[in-house]
């Protein structure tokens, strides 16, 4: 394959030999990189020309030098508020600044002559407010707007003025510059010879400047564009067949560069995938296939997609150059930076910026980054971050001091420990901040690896930069327009990477292939709205404003990626082109028109559509063998004793029972913000307790209840004190539990005061929170199994005992109807199962009388008006059976020691359960 590059340098060395005063000029750095090799390849000896990117060659001509947004949005504010009687503050002003500087640079690009536009957007937002019969109105946001539009003249004249006198400016104010003085640095430099290489769509001030070279006579322009393009009305010739008719100079001279290669036998591939991993997952298919990569491009038309790139190459790949920068805001050390300022932005939101106290995730999230944990290692076993957020969750502090963060940072070295704390004192002014956050970079440099190293020099320099800004202009006055600011920076900042550049895959963007040809060209997201772009632009100049005044407008961005996307055709031999088939996400799931483009032109063209590989296999339940330190576990446990709800969580899931009892693994503890549905369980039962337990071996009258009634509010605050440790329940969802617990004892004890107000009911209280137990004696097993649980409250209404479970959840009659005891097993009876095991160790501890009447079931605070939920084993409705006999009690635990026996077979394995609910 002959590319362009090499074809140019062929035609140039037809007529010139010597390099020592020639300029090679070309759109991007990358490509010069090419053309040197190349060319060092094409002559044994002798210099080789200059070399040098537009951008470079506009600010040699123009003699001012560049600078970047960051400076240029300070410079703004500087003049902006000279300008603006009342002017918004720099946050608010900084979100709008980017936009007007980008149509600035636009405007100057092309040359036009601003006090003209500018009048004119000026009189088309005056006819906006025009009424013949004056009732227009204006809001306060519509008077801000019509104002701002105004004053765009005054903002731009004073601007370029200011740049102009420090001899700086954006690319536009360059370019402008550029076309005053072309003719003297031309003049300056007669004995030099500049050939303008590989460009394709040019800016009016490019425009100008090339054809100022030409006419001098010591200049050549090489395109690099096609025949089957150039000669048809495609959009990829549009801007060449627009200056061969308008330069004067192609009125003698012609376009010598056009060639044929288009047309070519080429295999082309066109592949619709699911969604953006599918496509570079199978992009790297591609690659490793490929024998090597030495011309081959893997081009991303999305370059937010370069993280997945990178992770989805194949393992033959040794080598990539990478064009694109990698993007801030994916670099692990940004979570590092957003967690600090989250720290004081979460303290100022949550109103605790005067007591200097952290919020519990703010405070774990910093301690627990990967590079703040390596610096609070203590020794091999104990970690600082471990301990302060096992002490967090211990004693569940919601909000952490810096006093208390002081102290678990005693033992830590002595530099480290100062810039730790550092981070933790109370914000004072922004430089402050800004050195505290250089200071955190610079202790963690010594601990990182290579790549990590890289991520912190690009953000020690970013802060030295903005810490020098505030300095000179001190604009950011607070912390939230800091944090703003530096949200927006690494929205468009990128990490550069170095590589050797002439080897290996060549992974780029679209714009970056300019004057580059490969064999082999992969590329990826070519849909409507990527490539090309959405006609979306963000600009506060209207579209038919551009339009009369020769602005570019999206339709010249078309045309723009159309040439870049068919150039990159012309050449190559194995082309790949994917797109993302799906409508849920960005690019909309319809292919680019490109490629409907490309298919009326070409008949050799293979489509598929593919999909990620789905390996089905059989779900394979989770099974655990007994051994025999299970069985010995299983023996301590009969010993100790099983209760109620560990049987019940055996019979919902045998792995979870597992997990708990043979393992002991405990649940996660974590900070309990929110009060949770346990601790409030806990609270309502200690509290019900505390009030009745004075009243055991007691008939209850409602005077007793009465006095419960005062005491009930102050115990259910007690309770919370006790089980909610340092939380706050005087706000928000802890008030709303609070008063919900309030409201339940409340209720309870009214429901308890209406029926005693029945003089023909006595209740007496015969126990509250009881312990009982029972040793069960099975067949074929050679030790007892104990079982033993807490009762809530055992009592005796009219002669009948009840034994009672209190719920603080919803439960039913329908969870206590068990007619057929074979069913037990099922989930909708295990609140039936605990509350008969409850039943069945009250009258095995006390060795009840069965001539009395008994029953057992549950009282649910959710649906109090149900009153006492009892046990029911009739199917009739009509005629239920709430009398727990001693037949019932042996039926059921009948299948109590079935479940046991079960538990206790050595050959029987725990397996989790295909059914799960939840």
């Amino acid at each position: 394959m002959q590319s362009f590059i090499s074809e140019t340098l062929d035609t140039i060395l037809k007529t010139t030999k010597s390099f020592e005063n020639v300029v090679f000029v070309l759109p991007s750095q990358r490509a010069g990189v090419f053309v040197k090799q190349i060319f060092k390849n094409k002559i044994s000896a002798g210099f080789l020309p200059r070399i040098v990117n537009i951008g470079d060659f506009v600010e040699e001509v123009s003699e001012l030098k560049k600078v970047d947004s960051v400076q240029l949005l300070f410079h703004f504010y500087t003049i902006y508020k000279e300008i603006e009687e009342d002017p918004d503050t720099f946050d608010v002003f900084s979100s709008w600044a980017f936009t007007v500087i980008q149509d600035f640079n636009e405007i100057d690009q092309h040359l036009i002559n601003t006090r003209e536009i500018f009048v004119y957007l000026r009189d088309v937002h005056r006819l906006k407010k025009w009424s013949v019969k004056g009732e227009f109105t204006e809001t306060e946001l519509i008077k801000d707007h019509f104002s701002f539009m105004e004053k765009l003249n005054k903002f731009y004249d004073a601007f370029y003025k200011f740049l102009l006198e420090r001899k700086i400016g954006y690319q536009g104010v360059l370019y402008r510059e550029a076309t005053k003085k072309v003719d003297t640095f031309i003049s300056n430099n007669q004995d030099k010879k500049y050939f303008f290489i590989g460009f394709n769509a040019l800016n009016s001030a490019e425009e100008f400047l090339f054809q100022q070279f030409l006419s001098n006579g010591n200049s050549e322009v090489f395109w690099d564009i096609e025949k089957t393009f150039y000669k048809s009305n495609h959009q990829a010739g549009s801007f060449l067949r627009k200056y061969k008719s308008k330069w004067k100079y192609y009125e003698k001279n012609s376009i010598e560069t056009i060639k044929e290669y288009f047309d070519e036998p080429k295999n082309i591939q066109v592949i619709g995938a699911s969604k953006n991993i599918t496509q570079i997952k199978y992009a790297g298919e591609i690659l490793s296939k490929l024998p090597d990569y030495n011309n081959t491009a893997l081009v991303l038309a999305d370059e937010s997609l370069l993280p997945i790139t990178l992770n989805s190459l194949p393992k033959n790949v040794d080598s990539v150059n990478i064009t694109m920068g990698y993007p801030l805001k994916d670099i692990p050390t940004t979570s590092l930076i957003f967690s600090v300022f989250q720290l004081f932005i979460s303290q100022e939101k949550l109103q605790k910026k005067e007591t200097n106290l952290f919020y519990h995730k703010d405070l774990v999230r910093f301690i627990k980054d990967v590079s703040i944990y390596r610096l609070l290692q203590i020794d091999d076993t104990q970690n600082l971050a471990d301990v302060i957020s096992l002490a967090i969750v211990k004693e569940n502090n919601t909000f952490t001091s810096q006093e208390k963060i002081n102290s678990f940072l005693v033992d830590l070295g002595g530099e480290v420990k100062e810039v730790i704390r550092a981070v933790f004192n109370p914000f004072s002014d922004i430089s402050e901040f800004l050195s505290r956050i250089l200071n955190l970079i610079n202790a963690l440099k010594d601990k990182v690896n290579d790549l990590e190293k890289e991520y912190l020099f690009r953000f020690y320099t970013a802060f030295t930069q903005l810490q020098n800004l505030h300095s000179e202009f001190n604009y950011v006055q607070d912390l939230k327009t800091l944090h703003q600011f530096f949200r927006q920076l690494i929205q468009s900042e990128s990490l550069s990477f170095q590589g050797e550049p002439l080897q290996g895959l060549q992974l780029m963007g679209v714009l970056e292939t300019r004057v580059l040809d490969f064999e082999n060209v992969i590329i990826t997201s070519v849909n409507e709205g990527v490539l090309p772009a959405s006609s979306q632009q963000n600009t506060f100049i209207p579209f038919d404003v551009k339009i009369a005044f020769g602005l570019p407008t999206y339709k010249e961005k078309d045309a723009l990626f159309s040439y870049h996307f068919f150039r990159l055709l012309q050449r190559a031999k194995n082309i790949y082109i994917l797109y993302n088939t799906e409508h849920d996400v960005f690019g909309s799931g319809e292919r680019s028109r490109f490629v409907t483009q490309l298919e009326m032109m070409r008949d050799d063209i293979t489509e598929k559509i593919i999909s990620p590989k789905v390996v089905t296999s059989p779900k394979k339940l989770k099974e655990i063998q007994k051994d025999k330190n299970v069985l010995e576990r299983l023996r301590e446990l009969a010993k100790k004793g099983i209760s109620p709800s560990a049987l019940t969580n055996y019979l919902y899931n045998p792995i979870a029972f597992y997990k708990q009892k043979i393992l002991k693994i405990n649940e996660f503890e974590n900070v309990e913000e929110t009060i949770a549905a346990n601790t409030m369980g806990t609270v309502v039962h200690d509290t019900l307790e505390e009030l009745y337990k004075p009243f055991i071996d007691s008939f209850l009258s409602v005077a007793d209840v009465t006095q419960m009634q005062k005491k009930s509010k102050d115990l259910v605050q007690n309770y919370f004190s006790k089980h909610f440790k340092n939380g706050d329940i005087s706000t928000g969802k802890n008030r709303l539990v609070f008063e919900v617990a309030n409201r339940f004892v409340e209720n309870f004890l009214a429901k308890e005061k209406e029926l005693l107000k029945d003089e023909n009911n006595q209740l007496k209280i015969i126990a509250t929170e009881q312990n009982l137990a029972a040793e069960i004696a099975i067949e074929g097993i050679d030790f007892p199994i104990k079982i033993h649980g807490q009762v809530d409250r055992i009592d005796e209404l009219n002669g009948v005992t009840r034994i009672i479970d209190y719920k603080t959840g919803m439960v039913s009659s329908t969870n206590l109807k068990v007619v057929d005891f074979d069913e037990i097993r099922e989930l909708k009876y295990h609140k039936a199962i605990q509350v008969m095991l409850y039943a069945y160790l009250y009258t095995q501890n006390t060795n009840f009388d069965f001539s009395k009447s008994i029953e057992a079931g549950i009282i649910s605070f959710k649906n109090l008006k149900s009153g006492f939920l009892k046990m029911n084993f009739s199917s009739n409705y009509r005629a239920p059976d709430n009398q727990v006999t001693q037949e019932k009690l042996d039926e059921f635990m009948n299948e109590i020691k079935e479940v046991l026996k079960e538990l206790y077979n050595s050959e029987a394995s725990f397996v989790e359960p295909a059914d799960l609910p939840y």
